[in-house]
C-alpha cells in the first residue's frame, strides 16, 4: 500500500501560552481533557478529541516547545536528505482551527486525587481525563561516564532539535580519517531501527566527504531490528567503513570519558572524534512523578490505553509498557486514536469500537534504498498483541527499495498532518 496524505488520514493561529496561577477551561461545565506532550501521541489525541467531540469537551495541550521537531526523519536530516525546517512543526492550527488551548510550559507534577496538573510557571490545570504522552527520558548511570551534563560534548540526539543539529555539525567537522563511535542502547528503547538508520546516514555523509573515516558501534544487544537488511546495505554501500562490536566483542561493557573523547570497550580505549551516546531509556519523567510506572515504563490497558494504576489517566507512545508494539511515532499515533475514542466514550457516552493498532517503521540505508518492518495489533486482556507482520527482504531490487523510500515520504506528510492539522 502506498501511503500519502489522503490514504493516511483516511485510516484513521498561534498557540496560547498561559502564566496565570490557575489555568481555567474555556467553557465551564464541559468535561476537561488535559494532554501532556505534543508529539505523535499527544498532538494526535488532542486533535482527534477536539475534532470528534465537536465542542463537547474542552481540550488543553501542554507542551514546552513552541516548535516540535520529529524524531522520525531526523536521521534523514543528519544524512543530508532533508533540511531542519522540513521536520519542524508548530501548534498554531491545533489552536486556531480546533479550539485546543495550547499551553507552552513544563509539567512538574500531577495530583491524581485533586485531578490537577502543576506547571513550572506556577499554574494548575484541572482535568476530568488526563492523557500523558511524554516520550522518553534516560536512565542515569546506564553508560558509565555519561550523564546529561555531557550531552553537548557527546550528544544523544535521541530527542530531536538542537541535539540533532549538534551531532550533524560534529560529523561535518570530523578530521580526515577520523572516528565516529555510537554507544547503542539496550532494549527496550525508542525506535528500534533508529540507531542503525543513523549509522547508515552518517556513513552516507562520510562516504562523500571523508571516505577514510571509521564508524564503530558499541552495542549491548545480541541482535537488532532489520539487522540482516542493514548489514547487507552497509556491505553494499559502505564496505569497510562500519564495525559493530556486539556483546561478544565487548559492546556490552562500555564506558566513556567526555573530557578526553575516549570510549572504553571492554578495556580497549578508543580515541574518537565524535561520540554519539544513546543511553538506556525510561518513560518521560512526568509518569514517575505521577507514580504511574512499574519502575521504568507505564503499564496500560491496550483496549483503551488507560493506565493500569488510574482509570482517569491514559498513557501513549514511547512511555508505555503495552506489549508487542515498538516505541515509534506510528505506534504513538495509532494508540492516540484508540485513547481519543475511549476518552470521548467515557466523558460523553459516544460509541467505542474495539481497539486495533498498526505500525510501520521505515529506514533509509542509502539514496533510494529504503526498507521497512511493520505489523497489525489487537488488544488482549494481557497486552497489545501482534496479529500479523511484514518486513523487507534481503536481495530486493532497486526499484522496490526506491518505492519503499517514496512510500515513507508520503507517510511522513500524512502523519504530521494527522498530528498538527
Amino acid at each position: 500500500m502506498t501511503f500519502n496524505r489522503r490514504t493516511f488520514l483516511g485510516t484513521a493561529a498561534a498557540a496560547a501560552s498561559l502564566s496565570a496561577p490557575m489555568v481555567h477551561a474555556a467553557s465551564h461545565g464541559k468535561p476537561k481533557v488535559v494532554v501532556v506532550g505534543g508529539g505523535a501521541g499527544g498532538a494526535t489525541a488532542a486533535r482527534y478529541i477536539a475534532k470528534d467531540s465537536k465542542g463537547e469537551i474542552d481540550v488543553t495541550l501542554i507542551e514546552p516547545s513552541r516548535t516540535y521537531y520529529t524524531c522520525f526523519f531526523s536521521n534523514l536530516y543528519i544524512g543530508g536528505f532533508r533540511d531542519l525546517q522540513s521536520i519542524a512543526h508548530d501548534y498554531g492550527t491545533l489552536a486556531s482551527e480546533y479550539g485546543i488551548n495550547v499551553v507552552h510550559d513544563w509539567v512538574i507534577g500531577v495530583d491524581r486525587d485533586a485531578k490537577t496538573v502543576s506547571l513550572a510557571g506556577g499554574g494548575k490545570v484541572p482535568y476530568d481525563s488526563l492523557i500523558l504522552s511524554p516520550g522518553i527520558d534516560f536512565i542515569e548511570g546506564s553508560v558509565p561516564g555519561w550523564d546529561l551534563s555531557a550531552q553537548d560534548v557527546m550528544p544523544h540526539a535521541y530527542k530531536a532539535g538542537t541535539q540533532t543539529t549538534l551531532l550533524k555539525s560534529q560529523i561535518a567537522a570530523m578530521p580526515e580519517g577520523g572516528t565516529y563511535v555510537m554507544v547503542a542502547p539496550p532494549n527496550p528503547y525508542r525506535c528500534p531501527p533508529g540507531p542503525y538508520e543513523r549509522i547508515s546516514m552518517v556513513a552516507h555523509v562520510l562516504s562523500q566527504t571523508n571516505p577514510t573515516a571509521k564508524i564503530i558501534i558499541a552495542d549491548p544487544k545480541e541482535k537488532f531490528s532489520k539487522q540482516a537488511l542493514f548489514e547487507e546495505g552497509w556491505n553494499k554501500h559502505y564496505s569497510g567503513m562500519i564495525e559493530r562490536l556486539g556483546p561478544d566483542f565487548g559492546g556490552g561493557n562500555v564506558s566513556v570519558n567526555p573530557d578526553t573523547m575516549e570510549v572504553d570497550v571492554d578495556g580497549e580505549v578508543i580515541k574518537a572524534d565524535v561520540v554519539n551516546v544513546i543511553p538506556a531509556q525510561k518513560a518521560g519523567l512526568v509518569c514517575a512523578a505521577a507514580n504511574l510506572t512499574d519502575g521504568n515504563w507505564a503499564p496500560v490497558d491496550g483496549h483503551t490505553m488507560q493506565s493500569r494504576m488510574d482509570e482517569n489517566v491514559y498513557i501513549l507512545g514511547d512511555a508505555t509498557n503495552q506489549g508487542d508494539m515498538p516505541k515509534s511515532g506510528f505506534s504513538a499515533n495509532s494508540q492516540a486514536k484508540v485513547a481519543a475514542m475511549a476518552v470521548r466514550g467515557a466523558l460523553t457516552g459516544s460509541k467505542v469500537f474495539p481497539a486495533k493498532f498498526s505500525n510501520t517503521c521505515w529506514s533509509l540505508i542509502a539514496p533510494d534504498d529504503g526498507i521497512k518492518v511493520g505489523a497489525a495489533y489487537e488488544a488482549t486482556p494481557e497486552k497489545i498483541a501482534s496479529v500479523s507482520s511484514f518486513i523487507s527482504q534481503t536481495g530486493e531490487d532497486a526499484a522496490l527499495r526506491k518505492t519503499t523510500y517514496e512510500e515513507s515520504l508520503g507517510w511522513y506528510e500524512g502523519i504530521t498532518t494527522d498530528m498538527f492539522g
